[in-house]
């Protein structure tokens, strides 16, 4: 009898699992079950499109060029973490670079969430254009989901800074979290259309992903481009990239992961870096405006810090990421596994660091490794630049 039970109990599992994954909305869960935590090549398991390169300029080399030598504390640091890529330039000309687990200058690495600063500056982009009237312009002007209710309310300014108020779910490890779901599903746009507003737009820095997906629907619908073709048009194809980067797409032919998914290799990301040092300018020609890049370059302390306990928010702007080491100024890209672009004006500095794994422990609300690069970085610069 107690065997009956048993097998009744797992029939009706199984067949409650059946109408669960029924659902097309569901079908991730599969996939998210197969290949589990995120990883750094998974664009060969994602749809892709191309973000077309131009003519490539291929980095100038400094004469002390990789002859630093890491000391054993600095190399424990980049392999303890899985580092695959470690780069540092000062401005156009390379000073060290290092690859293992048969990393190499050409090979790809998943951005996660530095695509976010991508879209940042393709939002500076539509606004030169004409595209888009301001930051305050409403998101229902392009989304008219976005008209009605308290969502009306809600700016490209608020997506930008990351404070919309939005219902997205913000975990990483939860199988049925919207970020999961935005990762491994097909219905990205569905995704982040339906959400809800649950707290006021404009008050607080609050860390959500869904916000740059939207800024990336704007984007594609202000211009009439995809997002991989305008990020080519505007900004690939201008800065010398030696290698056609890869966004990949929640489902073939559909839109892109903005809030992640840029598929490049360290000397190329670090070219965005060099745009950043000269505030959108390259080689004489400025393809963001410099009024725009002030802007968003600048940490955002109208808002208050949610993950800091309310305090205003020095660490974060139009989705780029500011810290201080050895009293300089550092701009940055950040994703997920330590993908790090980082910019340090004072140094005329670029470092970028690629790997699998990046620190829980924290200092200021940044990752500890940030700081443990940046030495590395600073040390090099301080040593064999100029």
């Amino acid at each position: 009898m107690k065997r009956k039970i048993t097998l009744g109990l797992i029939a009706l599992v199984v067949v409650a699992l059946g109408i669960f994954l029924s659902v097309p909305q569901n079908h991730y869960i599969v996939k998210a079950l197969r290949y589990q935590k995120a990883k750094i090549h998974h664009y060969s398991i994602f749809a892709n499109r191309v973000v077309a390169k131009g003519e490539s300029q291929p980095w100038g080399v400094s004469p002390s060029y990789n002859s630093y030598s890491l000391s054993d504390k600095q190399l424990g640091e980049l392999t303890d973490t899985r580092t695959v890529a470690f780069l540092v330039a000062q401005d156009s000309l390379l000073l060290f670079e290092s690859y293992w687990e048969g990393y190499g200058d050409d090979s790809y690495s998943n951005s996660f969430s530095m695509a976010k600063s991508f879209i940042s500056l393709l939002i500076g982009c539509a606004i030169d254009d004409g595209y888009i009237e301001s930051l305050d312009q409403p998101v229902s002007d392009f989304l008219p989901e976005f008209s009605e209710g308290a969502k009306a309310n809600i700016t490209i300014r608020h997506l930008i800074t990351m404070s919309s108020g939005l219902s997205w779910d913000e975990a990483y490890a939860s199988l049925f979290s919207t970020t999961t779901q935005a990762y491994y599903g097909k219905f990205l746009r569905d995704l982040v259309i339906n959400q809800t507003v649950i707290n006021e737009p404009g008050r607080q820095f609050d860390y959500l992903s869904g916000d740059t997906q939207l800024l990336s629907l704007i984007v594609a619908q202000a211009s009439g481009k995809t997002v991989s073709e305008y990020m080519s048009e505007k900004i690939w194809s201008k800065i010398g990239a030696e290698h056609n980067a890869l966004w990949s797409l929640d489902k073939e032919d559909g839109i892109e992961k903005a809030y992640c998914c840029f598929n490049s290799n360290a000397r190329d990301f670090a070219r965005l870096g060099r745009l950043i040092l000269h505030k959108g300018n390259w080689e004489g020609e400025q393809l963001i405006s410099q009024k725009y890049m002030n802007e968003t370059l600048q940490p955002t302390l109208y808002l208050a810090d949610k993950e800091l306990g309310g305090i205003p928010t020095e660490r974060y702007g139009h989705q780029w990421w500011f810290a201080k080491q050895r009293d300089r100024h550092v701009i940055f890209a950040r994703g997920i596994m330590g993908q790090y672009i980082f910019v340090v004006p004072e140094l005329n500095m670029i470092a970028v660091r690629l790997g699998h794994i990046r620190h829980d422990e924290r200092i200021g609300g940044h990752p500890i490794d940030v700081y443990q690069y940046l030495d590395i970085a600073m040390d090099i610069v301080e040593t064999t630049g100029n």
